[in-house]
């Protein structure tokens, strides 16, 4: 399947599953290709067929973003040099989980969890660790009995009720002695926030080597300049987040903002084009046409913001 074919697969999914969806940004050089949101559910998504293909770069500020914005960064792909994704197992790369169209499918459609992790040294589940020890002590198990019956140590039943996951086969052993499920559901977008928006963002009386950004830290904003997204910052403005872009020439600039609007669209933020000379136009579709020169007369952040709500249309 090509990559083209793999993206508009994942959307459909996504789009059947109820999900709005942005359309596909078609170019390599940035870190996701969709975003979908259904309720509080954000999803950014980076598809390839060869998850090997991912790097860390990437994985940063995809996490930069989904910290930002409250979403879950997850790739999805179809196979890695250890051959194709297997259905029903979440992988990870990054932290950052990953799996096939398949395993979203069956999880979105049909509502079948993934019960399996990929981690080093083979395949995983999570276990209900407060079951596991109430079924334990009210049956009067030793463990000594769970342990011969999983076909592990006394010492790993106890961390099992700890909360440490287990190899599939002592799992499954484990639920066939005491015939009640004990394997908990994987959740493929959950993310452990690692405050990776924090670290890159620059505030306060730090500077950075773009002017534009320099004016808007002097308003009071705070910055985080990205790299591998079809805008160059996301920019907060009194509990706002902006995406942040700066216009070129003037076909690129409409190009720009069409994908900046769809972004912010579903995402639920804001957006704005940051240009040198003023337009006859104060908006391309929901994304705001601010001058540099705007800017610079402006006395703090909260003349940004309204002035973005108003050309945005979001009075």
């Amino acid at each position: 399947m090509s990559r083209e074919e793999l993206i508009n697969t994942t959307r459909a999914i996504l789009a059947r599953a109820g999900y709005s969806v942005s359309s596909p940004l078609n170019m390599r050089s940035v870190c996701f290709d969709i975003v979908g949101r259904k309720n509080d559910s954000l999803l950014i998504v980076k598809i390839l067929s060869n998850v090997d293909a991912f790097s860390r770069e990437n994985a940063d500020e995809m996490k930069i973003l989904a910290e930002a914005l409250g979403a879950s960064p997850i790739l999805i792909g179809e196979r890695s040099s250890s051959g194709a994704l297997e259905a029903g197992i979440v992988y990870s790369r990054f932290n950052i989980s990953i799996i096939s169209n398949e395993t979203l499918e069956d999880h979105l459609l049909s509502e079948i969890p993934p019960l399996i992790f990929a981690a080093p040294g083979g395949l995983y589940v999570k276990l209900d660790k407060d079951l596991l020890r109430h079924l334990r002590e009210t049956r009067g198990l030793s463990l000594g009995t769970l342990a011969e019956t999983a076909g592990v140590s006394r010492r790993t039943i106890q961390m099992y009720e700890t909360g440490m996951s287990a190899m599939i086969d002592a799992a499954i052993r484990l639920e066939e002695f005491l015939n009640v499920p004990i394997i908990e559901a994987m959740d493929p977008f959950a993310y452990k926030n690692e405050k990776k928006s924090q670290e890159y963002e620059v505030s306060g009386a730090k500077r950075t080597d773009v002017q534009i950004f320099n004016i808007l830290l002097d308003l009071g904003c705070s910055v985080t300049p990205t790299v591998r997204s079809p805008f160059e910052a996301l920019t907060r403005s009194e509990k706002m987040v902006i995406l942040t872009g700066l216009g070129g020439d003037e076909e690129r600039l409409l190009h720009k903002a069409s994908i900046v609007s769809d972004i912010s669209r579903i995402s639920g933020q804001h957006s704005v084009i940051i240009v040198e000379r003023k337009r006859n136009i104060d908006n391309i579709q929901s994304t705001a046409i601010v001058t540099k020169d705007e800017i610079k007369k402006m006395d703090d952040q909260s003349e940004l913001k309204d002035l973005v709500l108003e050309r945005s249309g979001h009075e």
